[in-house]
Order: C-alpha cells, then sequence, then structure tokens
C-alpha cells in the first residue's frame, strides 16, 4: 500500500562544491575553452538529499566538511532548502569539490574530485551521529549510504544504521569497490554498468544481462542496473525486471543517476515496491537530464506522478 506520507530517509556521504563547466566548443586538452561555469552543492548523499526534500520526503544529511567559506555556504544553502543537517567539520581539511567539464552536447568531457575530507576521515567519524539518529528510527526509516564513504566505515555503519532498510549508490568505478564487504546487509544497490564490472570482476564487454546474473550472486536482495541509455535491469525477489530509460533532450549529464536514486527511493518511501518505484526514478533522470546541474527546478512528486 502506497501512501502520500512517507518514511524518514536518512542520508550519509559526500558534502561537495560543485563547479559545473559548459563549453560553447568542444573540449581540447592543453588549452582554454570558453565556458559558462556554475557553482552548486553537490556529492551524491547532498544530490539525492535535496531532491528527496523537493520530492516531499523527510531527509536527514550526515556527512564531513572543512572548516572553510564553502562549508559555511553550504550549510546554509542546504539548511534553507529544509535539510536537517548532521555535520562533522574536520580541522585541516578542505571541504569536498567536484569540476565537471561538460562539451556542447551535454556530455562528459572530464571531471575531478578532491573528497580527502571524507575518504581519509576515521571509521567512527559518524558514530555519535548515528547512534542519536538511530535512537528513534523505526523499521521504516531509509538509511541511504553512497560509496565516496571508507570501505570500513561502511562496514561500521551497515551494523549501526538500524531499524529500518539499508540503500546505497555505488558512485563510481573506482569507489563501488569499497561495497564489496557490505552487499549481503544492503536492502538494495544503485549502480551502473562500470560498477558492476568494478564489482563482479568480469570484463568490461559482458552483456548487462551477464551482470546481473554476477550481481545476484553476491549476496545482494536487490539491485538496480542502468546502462546509460540502454535498458535498466532491476532485481526484486530474485526476479528480474527491464525498463527503457525515458526519451528526452540533454543538456547536462550531470546527477542524472543520482536523480534516479533519488525518484526511486521517494517512492519506496511511499510504500511502493522497488519495481514499481524505478518509473518514477526514470521520470527523476529524465527531468534532470534536460535541465542544468544536479537538481532539476522543476523536480516535485507531482511532476514525477505525471511525467
Amino acid at each position: 500500500m502506497t501512501s502520500a506520507i512517507s518514511s524518514p530517509v536518512i542520508a550519509i556521504g559526500a558534502i561537495h562544491y560543485d563547479t559545473i563547466a559548459h563549453a560553447s566548443e568542444p573540449i581540447r586538452p592543453e588549452t582554454s575553452t570558453p565556458s559558462r561555469l556554475n557553482a552548486k552543492p553537490g556529492g551524491v548523499a547532498t544530490n539525492i538529499a535535496r531532491a528527496l526534500v523537493r520530492l516531499g520526503v523527510g531527509t536527514r544529511l550526515v556527512g564531513a566538511v572543512g572548516e572553510d567559506g564553502a562549508a559555511d555556504m553550504l550549510s546554509r544553502q542546504l539548511s534553507q532548502e529544509g535539510l536537517e543537517l548532521h555535520v562533522k567539520a574536520r580541522k585541516g581539511f578542505a571541504t569536498g569539490q567536484y569540476l565537471a567539464l561538460h562539451n556542447p552536447a551535454g556530455d562528459l568531457a572530464a571531471a575531478c574530485v578532491d573528497d580527502r575530507v571524507l575518504s581519509e576521515a576515521p571509521e567512527d567519524l559518524f558514530d555519535g551521529i548515528v547512534a542519536d539518529l538511530a535512537a528513534n528510527a523505526t523499521d521504516d526509516t531509509i538509511w541511504f549510504l553512497d560509496a565516496n564513504l571508507p570501505a570500513a566505515m561502511l562496514v561500521r555503519l551497515t551494523g549501526r544504521a538500524l531499524p529500518g532498510r539499508l540503500v546505497a549508490n555505488a558512485v563510481s568505478d573506482a569507489k563501488a569497490v569499497r561495497l564489496r564487504g557490505v552487499l549481503d546487509k544492503l536492502d538494495c544497490l544503485m549502480l551502473n554498468r562500470g560498477e558492476a564490472v568494478t564489482l563482479t570482476g568480469l570484463s568490461r564487454d559482458t552483456s548487462s544481462e551477464d551482470l546481473a546474473t554476477a550481481l545476484s550472486q553476491t549476496g545482494l536482495k536487490s539491485f538496480v542496473l542502468t546502462s546509460a541509455a540502454s535498458d535498466v535491469l532491476v532485481l526484486e525477489s530474485g526476479k528480474l525486471h527491464r525498463f527503457a530509460p525515458l526519451q528526452t533532450d540533454i543538456v547536462d549529464v550531470t546527477g542524472a543517476g543520482d536523480a534516479l536514486t533519488a525518484g526511486t527511493v521517494a517512492a519506496l518511501a511511499r510504500g511502493y515496491g522497488l519495481t514499481q518505484a524505478v518509473p518514477f526514478g526514470l521520470a527523476a533522470a529524465a527531468l534532470t537530464l534536460r535541465s542544468t546541474g544536479a537538481l532539476a527546478e522543476e523536480l516535485s512528486w507531482d511532476a514525477l506522478a505525471n511525467f
């Protein structure tokens, strides 16, 4: 049964300051390219938490920042957007930063990230925060973890983020490996083909169907496997389902995967099953692809329901 009242979500992971460049001509190495630059909050957990608030889901965001101006700006903006922040400021570290370079067609030419504030954090950094949040959590609470968290911290959190359901995002090919020790603890994993290759050890030319079969043998209870513009494969209750992405004009690919996760999690929080929830995620991804940045201005629950 679904409900207009959603379960709470606690998102734990990256809080970044993103700079997104949209070039007016193809980006070439070893020279500058005329571009439009936009600076916004970012990081997987942050993108998803911001989207969830837009989708009417009460969300708490847990993360690490530096003691700098970027942290102050992010805290003000995210709080004004309705997020409840639980942030650890780490002395001597800069707040996480992400730089993305997009060609005129919207495809990603290159990206860099400085996330040492979190990737080099001690595994017990969030113990106190999580203990306080867990004391008030219920069985319908959704705990969201992103793979920007160090591997040891992910193991520690999966034993403390209780009660409730655990949903994770693999983030990138390089960081997906951090989840290997917790796959059997997750209720759902959101990932793409490259991340699936990392987790399974299979070759990059392996079919999505074979990747899905290998993932189902890792201990995962359920997953959502994306493959660019190809079909999305969803495992739920031991059965594999297939969904076609929605067609849309592409302005910027930044945050589309995060939007798919957010739309899906928002539907899960309203009581939908995973295969019922994924179409809401696909609608959120389509809205984001035709917008600039990781959060589409028109994103709302009504927009997804009527897409």
